[in-house]
């Protein structure tokens, strides 16, 4: 499992981010929905990473 940051945006929106997949962010118009969008984002890091043969390691804290 990924750690996973929600936070209320400026604009009204919430943004997520997974700090350890660099680059993979996400929003929604409620908390529900960036969490929503941030599992996708989540899946198609990962497939562009398999696709691009590159190995993926699980992280643990």
């Amino acid at each position: 499992m990924r750690q996973v940051i929600i936070y209320p945006g400026e604009d009204g929106f919430w943004g997520a981010e997974c700090p350890s997949l660099p680059g993979c962010i996400s929003q929604g118009s409620s908390k529900e929905e960036a969490i929503e969008n941030i599992r996708e984002a989540i899946a198609v890091y990962i497939e562009a990473l398999e696709e691009d043969h590159y190995a993926l390691t699980a992280t643990h804290t």
